[in-house]
């Protein structure tokens, strides 16, 4: 191996380092998180809590603060991971870290694996029935093909 391949950044060449995984309340997201949580603990990896602020055009919200409600969302799921992690503190203890993007579910997270080098992904199953036909956002992240996916029912 020469000097130059030694700096190269690699995905999964001693276990992943970090793990990125997609929350946004639902049921499906937090089970998703625990899981990733306790993938993080085990590979001693970085656990990114990646939520995806929608953006909507004008008019779409109707007048409503779509803005301040997303945020209030991402503070709310910042105190329930923070709670969580002070619940389990000294028994199962994860480095994590908390990111927020903006756009479709989709391109954020696809952007913060990009942008936090991921060595794998972790979403929980959709929960609309149009998904099913449509394509979900874990469907469109294992047809990318970048990163390991898990998909958490």
């Amino acid at each position: 191996m020469t000097e130059q391949h030694a700096h190269r950044f690699e995905r999964g060449t001693d276990g992943p380092k970090v793990i990125v995984v997609g929350v946004d309340g639902s049921d499906s997201s937090l089970r998703a998180a625990a899981y990733a949580g306790g993938l993080a603990r085990r590979q001693h990896a970085l656990l990114a809590v990646v939520y995806v602020q929608p953006v909507l055009a004008a008019g779409a919200a109707l007048g409503a603060p779509v803005a301040e409600t997303t945020d209030a969302i991402a503070e709310d799921l910042v105190a329930q991971i923070r709670e969580a992690t002070e619940r389990t503190k000294g028994i199962f203890d994860v480095r994590w870290e908390f990111h927020t993007f903006r756009g479709d579910p989709y391109s954020g997270l696809v952007k913060a694996a990009d942008e936090l080098t991921a060595d794998a992904v972790v979403v929980g199953a959709s929960e609309q029935a149009g998904h099913r036909i449509v394509g979900s956002v874990a469907v469109r992240l294992v047809k990318a093909g970048r990163w390991p996916v898990t998909v958490v029912p």
